[in-house]
């Protein structure tokens, strides 16, 4: 049995992190950081994290392992080409590292909340290897904005025929 829970951990973080998490700023911006979202993380993700605004009206935290993959991977881009510099340049473009403080909160600096309208009420929405930060009342107008064409969506993104091999 003791076998297996040492397992879990690696489990947790091979599935990917998944769920919505309702939260509230501080007068500072800061907050506590779910412990239902940082036990997904693997024990070596649950403390350092890379911020950076996302390509809707949010913002984007990665787990710093899950950072430094994406930049490994956007290492090898030709940046020759215009294109490419210009996209690396917009990706990064504010990014800043962030770390747990001892009470397990987060701090989101003045200048990225300003930039998403992130006042009080937050909702971290955990999928794959990110969390996205949504001020929560325009996550819930994009969300139900958007809900109308899910089934076209679905089919679009998983149809037959659609699914790389």
């Amino acid at each position: 049995m003791g076998r297996n829970l040492l397992l879990l951990p690696i489990i947790n973080a091979m599935a990917g992190l998944v769920g919505e998490f309702e939260v509230k700023l501080d007068t500072k911006g800061r907050f506590l950081f779910p412990s239902g979202l940082r036990k997904q993380l693997a024990a070596s993700a649950q403390r350092d994290f890379m911020l950076n605004k996302g390509f809707e009206d949010c913002l984007t935290l990665y787990p710093l392992p899950e950072w430094e993959k994406l930049s490994a991977s956007l290492s090898k881009i030709n940046l020759f080409n215009p294109k490419n510099r210009m996209f690396y340049r917009l990706f990064h473009q504010g990014a800043k590292q962030l770390t747990l403080d001892n009470a397990g909160r987060l701090l989101i600096p003045v200048a990225h909340m300003e930039r998403v309208g992130l006042v009080s009420e937050v909702m971290l929405i955990a999928y794959n290897d990110r969390i996205e930060i949504w001020d929560r009342a325009k996550y819930f107008e994009m969300i139900e904005g958007n809900m109308p064409d899910f089934a076209d969506l679905a089919n679009e993104v998983m149809g037959e025929g659609n699914n790389e091999d």
